[in-house]
């Protein structure tokens, strides 16, 4: 018997997914990121998956068909919902020390610049 999922996780779509490098065309969503298949993959398997974007939906589904992603992802929102675990590209971890993410902040860029 298959193992149920009960916890999502939502995924960022730019910078996490593709090759997003902070020039934003509305028309337009980059390529794939190398491994990000595989990723995808591996975390359906225990997840439920959904895709955090501000994209055009329609757009946002019409790209993860053409890699084939669509079948592992429950939905895509422009919501962050309530859920497990997020994965983004501009995001700081509370770590229980406001000094700390201060000073996270303050020196923060996303990881392509």
């Amino acid at each position: 018997m298959k193992k149920k999922k009960l916890k999502t996780i939502l995924i960022d779509l730019d910078g996490v997914l593709n090759n997003y490098n902070g020039k934003f065309d509305e028309n337009f969503i980059p390529e794939i990121r190398e491994g990000a298949e595989k990723f995808i993959k591996e975390l359906y398997e225990h997840y439920i998956i959904k895709i955090f974007t501000t994209r055009n939906k329609i757009l946002t589904v019409k790209w993860l068909m053409k890699y084939h992603l669509d079948k592992y992802i429950k939905d895509v929102t422009s919501i962050k919902e309530p859920a497990w675990l997020h994965i983004d590209d501009r995001c700081i971890n509370f770590c229980g020390n406001y000094n700390e993410v201060t000073e996270k902040v303050a020196n923060f860029s996303t990881w392509y610049n």
